[in-house]
């Protein structure tokens, strides 16, 4: 699901203090697997060098939430450890943790759900003095001023703000859809409807121009801090925000919109992922890494420059410490430490690159007809496909996915939308064909 900005945001900044951040990790992410095979959906690689969790934390950064919680349960291992890298300075009380879930006297347990997953952690938030909790998806990709969303909250005296987004009506049957009225109130909710009569909201007439008159949850909320607690307290048995406790609170609270027009991608399939990954390499993207006032974080490796011996590069982005022979690349993502041979065609692809350099000292290290350990080999052909970290792809094999099959699973590789994806550690044999 994508959406592109249809006018520019006021750019004033505001000033949040009083504000903690709840990052969730996500389930078991069955829909980007084999991507979420080893790791949570947060700490799936994006572009190249960052991760899907570093977007929520660089937004919180960029608005001036420092206090940041990371709410884990599968496969967290490589979150936490890229999570442990965020590190703000000594003067600043600001930070980014993990909440991992765990059994406790009170609950045997693990989340249930995204309301579930708060209410388990309340114990360990709590103690930071708080007004107001931001609750965030760790598997979308947009940029956000969350201070706006916040200023939103309290101009509106919302007791909850529920971020949305306009879509139209081929794209409202994906998503809990909202009706608003022209204060931005929230009167009704619907789950993914397929009967949309009478469910558009108002919107500005640029945006109705375009048909996009139905307001999605993009599963961003505030809260006020107290009732929070008293509401996951009271209904122990809601495990979650979009399904249960929001449609519960519409008509006996203030529920209020903060409509978002600016690009948004929930990143939830491996089409999702492909599109957006790709998006990020074109000449016009809609959601710009440069964007200095709103940068993204991740981190600090340390790397080398990309060493490219003759490589024809178009529309593609390549990350330090990479090294590329003569080959042509073109409309890709090519990762850290990535290492591909001569001969090459690597088109509408994303290489994921390697969690370290291959094994072997000196000249081993910087050789490209073929590397020993990982990477790609020469006159190797890759068309629409993800190839995950630290494969090894040997030299003439073709994988392109010729025939078009939309769904299948292979011993060393899966087929997903028709996208081919090579899970991580799977090595390719010479001259196979996919």
């Amino acid at each position: 699901m994508v959406i592109r900005a249809y006018f520019d945001c006021n750019q004033t900044r505001y000033i949040v203090d009083d504000c903690i951040a709840l990052i969730l990790g996500g389930g078991a992410g069955s829909r980007l697997f084999p991507l979420t095979q080893l790791r949570s959906k947060p700490a799936v690689p994006l572009a190249g060098k960052y991760r899907l969790i570093d977007v929520p934390v660089s937004n919180c950064i960029n608005s001036g939430v420092d206090k940041i919680f990371v709410l884990t349960q599968f496969n967290s291992a490589s979150l936490n450890n890229h999570v442990a890298t965020y590190r703000f300075d000594r003067y600043r009380r600001g930070f980014v943790t993990v909440m991992a879930a765990e059994q406790t006297r009170k609950s045997a347990d693990w989340f249930q759900g995204t309301a579930d997953a708060v209410r388990q952690s309340i114990p360990h938030f709590s103690v930071y003095r708080h007004r107001h909790v931001l609750i965030l998806s760790g598997d979308q990709l947009y940029s956000m001023d969350y201070g706006k969303l916040v200023a939103h909250h309290k101009a509106q005296q919302a007791d909850v703000t529920v971020a949305t987004i306009p879509v139209t009506a081929d794209e409202a049957p994906q998503f809990g859809i909202l009706k608003t009225d022209r204060s931005h109130r929230i009167t009704e909710f619907h789950e993914k409807p397929q009967d949309l009569a009478g469910k558009e909201s108002p919107v500005p007439k640029v945006i109705k121009r375009a048909s996009r008159v139905y307001l999605a949850s993009m599963g961003i909320y505030v809260f006020d801090s107290r009732l929070l607690r008293h509401m996951l307290d009271q209904r122990p048995d809601d495990h979650d925000f979009g399904k249960q406790i929001i449609p519960r609170a519409i008509g006996t609270l203030d529920v209020t919109s903060y409509p978002y027009t600016g690009y948004w991608s929930d990143i939830g399939t491996i089409r999702s992922f492909f599109d957006a990954n790709l998006m990020l390499a074109g000449t016009d993207p809609a959601f710009d890494l440069r964007n200095a006032a709103m940068p993204l974080y991740t981190n600090a490796r340390m790397l080398a420059p990309a060493y490219l011996e003759g490589t024809r590069v178009t529309t593609s982005l390549v990350s330090e410490g990479s090294v590329i022979g003569q080959s042509t690349i073109k409309d890709s993502i090519v990762g850290i430490r990535s290492l591909v041979g001569h001969g090459c065609t690597i088109q509408r692809t994303i290489i994921m690159g390697a969690d370290d350099y291959p094994l072997h000292p000196h000249e081993e290290r910087y050789r490209i007809d073929g590397p020993t350990e990982g990477g790609i080999g020469d006159n190797v052909v890759i068309e629409n496909a993800i190839v995950d970290k630290n494969v090894r792809i040997e030299r003439g094999c073709v994988i392109c996915n010729a025939s078009g099959v939309q769904h299948a699973d292979r011993e060393g590789y899966h087929i997903r939308d028709g996208i081919v994806v090579i899970p991580k550690n799977v090595a390719i044999a010479a001259g196979t064909i996919i």
